[in-house]
């Protein structure tokens, strides 16, 4: 994922994506947290924890599980190599520092949260500076590096993440039925395809990995629903894999890779297909499609440029095709060069959108969310 270590959410490897291609899917943020809910509005939270049982209390909750794309602070500081998140320039944006977000600022879980009326949940490694009223809103136990399954970064996956949860709310299993515990956003970027990958240099076992990732994933949602209490989950498509920095480099940041996108259209399918036949109704799942309004501002032709001016170029570039934004040498000298403005890069770095990015895709799924939620 990028440089080897934990940051980024999408595969580094072409090969995996060209074979994610010919599989044919089975049918079967801030400390102190009074930060996180800076620029959200508070319909005021009841007082309390997050453990116990069914609530009788209106104010939504949500339960954040997944990797980079929605992690506002859970992975822990590692040094700079290893999780750049946490230093220069991450957070420049928002809120002037960095907070252990993979963006300049605010990134998908901030802007479901607004979406919802309510502040950002906790993330769970700040859960002990916050207080009860945001703690009762629900907890972010997203990770970057994380996937479906182990991803070789020893990160929690999401399975591990929601044994978290439900030791936060130990009256969350089956004696919890029925209950309304909130509602769970589930985010898949890539991880796992990558780490096969990585792993067999795209040989035939990252084509066996990807019914494995999406049974695994199917069998995680099941527990949100049947186990945690969840009536609403919303689970998030992956977006054009081929428009990320990581693979547009090599096309001088003129196109996207068509083979890439084409995978990411087939992990899309297979995502769509469990929905269907874990919800045929249609009331408890929204698979929240992030790769329509991702495509529709990254895919702009250069001759005439949308609403970004470089919807391909990462603000953060690094020097070396092998580093990562935010890279010094030993002397403490940049290996990255830093835009002027991020609010005309989609990218922020060369897999992680930047906040004015996140807002821009927030336009299109948040009257989604809203109606999910209503219904």
């Amino acid at each position: 994922m990028g440089a080897r270590g934990l940051p980024p959410a999408l595969p580094a490897a072409m090969p995996a994506l060209l074979l994610l291609c010919l599989v044919v899917v089975p049918s079967a943020l801030l400390p102190p947290a009074a930060e996180a809910a800076r620029g959200h509005r508070d319909d005021g939270a009841p007082s309390g924890g997050t453990g116990g049982g069914c609530s009788n209390s209106t104010a939504p909750r949500l339960w954040v599980f997944g990797d980079s794309y929605a992690d506002t602070g859970n992975l822990g500081d590692l040094g700079r190599e290893l999780t750049h998140a946490w230093y220069d320039p991450y957070g420049d944006t928002f809120p002037g520092r960095p907070t252990g977000r993979f963006s300049d600022g605010r990134v998908l879980t901030d802007f479901i949260a607004s979406a919802m009326g309510m502040p950002t949940p906790v993330a769970y490694k700040l859960r002990r500076g916050a207080g009860p009223g945001l703690l009762a809103r629900g907890m972010n136990f997203a990770v970057g590096g994380a996937g479906v399954l182990d991803t070789g970064n020893f990160q929690r996956n999401i399975s591990a993440q929601i044994d978290l949860f439900q030791a936060q709310r130990p009256a969350a299993g089956g004696g919890a039925r029925g209950c309304d515990a909130g509602v769970a956003l589930v985010v898949v970027s890539g991880n796992d395809y990558s780490y096969a990958a990585d792993k067999d240099n795209g040989t035939s076992a990252a084509i066996a990995y990807i019914p494995t990732v999406v049974r695994q994933l199917m069998e995680q949602l099941r527990r949100l629903r049947d186990e945690a209490g969840m009536r609403r989950v919303v689970v998030t498509s992956l977006h054009p894999l081929g428009c990320t920095p990581l693979f547009t480099r090599a096309l001088n940041y003129s196109g996207c890779d068509p083979l890439a996108n084409a995978g990411a259209a087939q992990h899309n399918a297979a995502l769509r297909s469990v929905l269907a036949g874990l919800d045929p109704a249609n009331r408890t799942f929204l698979l929240l499609d992030l790769n329509a309004p991702f495509a529709a501002l990254v895919e702009a032709p250069a001759a005439a440029p949308g609403r970004f001016a470089e919807p391909r170029r990462p603000c953060c570039e690094t020097l070396d095709a092998g580093g990562y934004c935010g890279q010094q040498d030993d002397d403490g000298k940049r290996m990255y060069t830093l835009c002027d403005d991020p609010t005309k890069h989609f990218y922020w770095d060369d897999a992680h959108p930047t906040q004015a990015a996140w807002a821009a895709v927030a336009e299109a799924f948040r009257p989604k969310i809203r109606e999910f939620l209503s219904t």
